[in-house]
C-alpha cells in the first residue's frame, strides 16, 4: 500500500515538475525539445511502470466501501463515454498536442470530441480512473487510480496555463468555442455536436471496450460484468 501511494505521488509530482514553465524551459534550453520530449516520455513510463508493479503487489482487501452491485458495475455506464473521449482524443489533431499548434489557425479548429472537451484524453483517464475507484472500494485502488485522476486533472489544467501564455490569442479563439469540463461549451451555447464527426471514435471506442470486457478476466482476473 505504502509503495502504491509514494509511486502515484512520484507520477504525480514528476508530471507536473517537468511540465512546469521553468523546468521544462531549462530543460529545452540543455537538451533542446525532441531531447525532453524524450525525457518526459521515458520518466512518465518508468513512474507508471513502478505504480503498477506496486498496485499488482498491494493488498486489496483494505476496503473504505463495500464494492456491491451497485457500484461494481458502474464502469459498464461509464467507459462508454471514458472511451469515446481517449479513441477520439487519439484520431482527432488537437491544437494542444506537442505540434499541433498550427491547428489553432484551421477555420474550424474544434472537431470531433473537442466539441466535448478540449482535453478528451483525459477526461477520458479521470472518468476511466473515477469510476474504477468507485468499483473497487479499496485503499490501493484510490491510490493507485487516484494518482491518474490527479495527473490527468492538473496536468490539463496546466496545459491550459501554458497554452494561454504560449499561444495567447490564437489559443483564447480556441478555448472560446471549447470547454475545459465535458460538455460546458455546448451547454453553455458555444458549441453543438456534430454526429457524423463521432461516428469512427465511436465505433474504434466500442470495439475497444468489448476487447476490454472479453479480456478483463484474464488481464487482470476480474470479471467487469
Amino acid at each position: 500500500i505504502v509503495a502504491t501511494g509514494f509511486a502515484s505521488a512520484v507520477f504525480l509530482a514528476s508530471h507536473l515538475g517537468l511540465s512546469s514553465a521553468a523546468m521544462r524551459g531549462r530543460l529545452v534550453r540543455r537538451i533542446g525539445e525532441k531531447g525532453f520530449q524524450g525525457l518526459y516520455a521515458l520518466i512518465a513510463l518508468l513512474t507508471l511502470g513502478a505504480m503498477i508493479a506496486a498496485y499488482i503487489q498491494a493488498s486489496h482487501h483494505i476496503y473504505l466501501w463495500p464494492p456491491g452491485p451497485g457500484v461494481r458495475h458502474l464502469p459498464l455506464l461509464v467507459m462508454p463515454l471514458a472511451l469515446l473521449l481517449i479513441v477520439g482524443g487519439v484520431m482527432t489533431p488537437n491544437p494542444s498536442a506537442v505540434g499541433m499548434e498550427n491547428q489553432l489557425d484551421q477555420p474550424e479548429p474544434a472537431r470531433g470530441v473537442l466539441r466535448i472537451t478540449r482535453h478528451p484524453m483525459m477526461w477520458g483517464i479521470v472518468l476511466w480512473a473515477a469510476v474504477h475507484i468507485l468499483a473497487n472500494g479499496d485503499l490501493a485502488s484510490l491510490l493507485f487510480f487516484g494518482g491518474l485522476l490527479l495527473t490527468a486533472l492538473l496536468g490539463s489544467l496546466h496545459l491550459d496555463r501554458r497554452m494561454a501564455a504560449d499561444q495567447g490569442e490564437r489559443w483564447r479563439r480556441f478555448t472560446a468555442v471549447t470547454s475545459y469540463a465535458p460538455f460546458a461549451a455546448m451547454l453553455g451555447g458555444r458549441q453543438t455536436v456534430r454526429w457524423a464527426e463521432l461516428r469512427r471514435p465511436a465505433a474504434w471506442g466500442l470495439g475497444v471496450l468489448i476487447a476490454l470486457l472479453l479480456l478483463h478476466p484474464y488481464l487482470f482476473g476480474v470479471r467487469p460484468y
